[in-house]
């Protein structure tokens, strides 16, 4: 048997909630996953998360988005852009096939009741147990900031917003199980000390292969390496005819020696459902200028049909609006009931 807080043992979680889903058995999980609006959603978000969300949409899951306003100050100073950044991340969910129909779409700062669940869930955690948590160091060191309470506790809030609507699955990376394992520790440790209120939480790890920046690197706005969902056709083409590849001539992959020309073939690779390997030996001898045309081919061809939707909403930003209002009643609706739950359990009813 797997050890209880090991990857294999995450895995071995994940497949069997997949597995149920593939029998049908999709009444009995509540979807909880979102982004924090710092900038334009990418490629990277698409194929990393936002497609495994329409998905299980489509399969009939209860499937909740958030965003995770509040979040933004974790780690920087200022929320000058957030209302334009918010509005274009409705934009991309709904172009991207979130269906607001079936799916609530709805901020962190609009739901006050799933935030005051912050005060008892922090007091079933330590404080060791929330600085041990990756995220937590790898923002402050990328921050280069002092460590706030804010970012101490941003493992408690992602707790609040995948408990608030019972959510028990949530689709992450590898990288993200230490979220899961505190939220699910806060569940257990809550209905333990007071009874059963939330459910356990699995994290369903996704098997797309991570994609990398134009450049080889993490895919991030702030190196310059992102294709946004957000862009044109013509934005793209430019930013891919921009990208740094190497002087050899024939094309290979070889994600650690070739980085740039590597980022290409895999971005190549999946939006066309082919093997970078296969890519890379088609086009040999052709050298970078061939993979840069035919990467930016693809790419614009899986992105055409989202970027033709995203038009039709930018031309209609009251129904974007009313989108994220609706998610906002819905979600507070539901966070009041659950408080109300938390409290009674509690023995707080006065």
């Amino acid at each position: 048997m797997p050890n209880e807080g090991s990857y294999e043992a995450a895995l071995e979680r994940s497949n069997k909630v997949r597995a149920d889903l593939d029998a049908g058995n999709v009444g009995r999980y509540t979807m909880l996953t979102g982004d924090r609006p710092t900038g334009r959603l990418h490629l990277g978000h698409y194929f990393g998360t936002i497609r495994e969300r329409v998905r299980l949409q489509d399969l009939g899951v209860r499937t909740n988005v958030i965003i995770a306003d509040y979040q933004v100050i974790t780690d920087r100073d200022t929320t000058e852009h957030i209302a334009d950044n918010v509005c274009n991340m409705v934009m991309d969910y709904l172009a991207c096939g979130i269906d607001p129909a079936r799916t609530m779409i709805f901020a962190h700062s609009a739901v006050p009741a799933a935030n005051q669940l912050m005060l008892p869930f922090l007091s079933l955690v330590t404080e060791a147990e929330m600085e041990r948590n990756p995220t937590v160091k790898a923002e402050q060191e990328a921050s280069g900031h002092a460590l706030t309470g804010l970012l101490l506790t941003y493992p408690v809030h992602q707790a609040c917003d995948i408990l608030f609507c019972k959510g028990n699955i949530v689709p992450v990376g590898r990288d993200q199980l230490p979220h899961i394992e505190i939220t699910s520790k806060i569940a257990q440790r809550f209905n333990r000390r007071y009874g059963r209120v939330f459910p356990e939480v699995t994290g369903l790890l996704t098997s797309t292969p991570l994609l990398p920046g134009l450049d080889g690197r993490k895919m991030s706005k702030s190196y310059g390496n992102a294709i946004s969902i957000s862009m044109t056709a013509e934005e793209t083409s430019k930013l891919i005819r921009k990208s740094k590849t190497d002087s050899e001539r024939n094309i290979t992959f070889d994600p650690e020696g070739r980085p740039g020309v590597s980022a290409l073939l895999t971005t190549a690779g999946i939006c066309s459902g082919r093997d970078p390997h296969e890519i890379a030996e088609e086009i040999g001898m052709g050298g970078a200028g061939e993979l840069k045309r035919y990467t930016t081919q693809v790419v614009n061809d899986y992105l055409a049909p989202i970027r033709e939707r995203r038009r039709r909403f930018e031309e209609d930003l009251d129904y974007v609006r009313d989108v994220l209002h609706d998610g906002n009643r819905r979600a507070n609706g539901i966070a009041e009931a659950t408080l109300e739950e938390v409290r009674e359990a509690m023995g707080m009813i006065y």
